[in-house]
């Protein structure tokens, strides 16, 4: 169990950063996962690059870390898959500054729409489909997240639930699950048991809860856990930002499989061949 740093403000800290390096895109016979820190994600599978709500610049808030590689060092990606509108999973700088170097951008509904409006090649999707990112097929699952409603600044629009989702991505190595941005839905308690659940447990009502992730986990206790949404925000008093994985340990059965991963370090997941 990785030793967990807390800050002078009380607050959780990711693991030091490792680079990210153009080899890590090269083709090959392998499926990694990159925490990006914060909510973002890289998979490389194969010959296959995509990066999911992917903050590599412009947040509006400090960061606890280093990030790991900067949107004008990405070479190429097939796809950029965004969950939701907030901004940070939604970045417009991170969109704009790799979009000589990316296929295609892929969004629920409302956020494909706006997405589509600024620009960006975004391919729009409901809650459900199915699509294929080269090697990776790619099925959205819902979430509940849809928090806007009660905020005045934000009752511009109606905000729908199919507005916000997770994915659910099958490599040639196993399945991996980004629940996203959620409550805990019945439903999430009725996948097919998936190898790998990019895992946020932040303590907050329109997340998961601390309960409802433990709940998440020890539905599926064969799935390894990448612990994701935490250690990354300098905002001690904002719930969403302040997981910490020793919360889980007592609590998750078979806590070996939890991997707090710093930012850029590579998950490789070993596939039956």
């Amino acid at each position: 169990m990785r030793n967990i740093v807390k800050n002078n403000k009380g607050q959780a800290v990711a693991p030091a950063s490792i680079p990210i390096t153009k080899e890590a895109f090269y083709s090959d016979q392998e499926t990694r996962i990159y925490w990006l820190g914060g909510a973002g994600i890289m998979i490389h599978s194969y010959q296959t690059n995509v990066m999911i709500d992917p903050v590599l610049e412009g947040f509006d808030i400090p960061l606890l870390y280093e990030v790991p590689i900067l949107s004008q060092d990405v070479p190429q990606l097939d796809g950029i898959l965004i969950t939701h509108i907030d901004n940070d999973h939604f970045s417009r700088p991170t969109c704009r500054h790799v979009q000589n170097v990316c296929q295609k951008y892929y969004a629920p509904n409302y956020v494909a729409d706006v997405m589509n409006e600024e620009g960006f090649q975004t391919e729009k999707h409901d809650i459900d489909d199915v699509f294929q990112v080269q090697d990776l097929s790619v099925q959205l699952t819902r979430a509940q997240h849809n928090w806007q409603n009660g905020s005045k600044k934000w009752q511009y629009r109606y905000w729908e639930e199919k507005d916000y989702c997770g994915y659910w991505l099958k490599t040639p190595d196993g399945t991996i699950w980004l629940p996203g941005d959620s409550r805990l839905l019945d439903e999430h308690m009725h996948m097919p048991e998936p190898d790998v659940i990019l895992f946020d447990f932040a303590d907050n009502d329109w997340h998961i809860t601390l309960d409802g992730a433990i709940q998440l986990a020890n539905t599926y206790p064969q799935a390894h856990l990448i612990c994701i949404h935490w250690g990354s925000v300098d905002a001690p008093d904002m719930t969403p930002f302040n997981g910490n994985p020793e919360d889980l340990y007592q609590r998750v059965i078979n806590p070996d499989r939890i991997h707090v991963l710093a930012p850029g370090e590579a998950f490789v997941l070993k596939g039956e061949h």
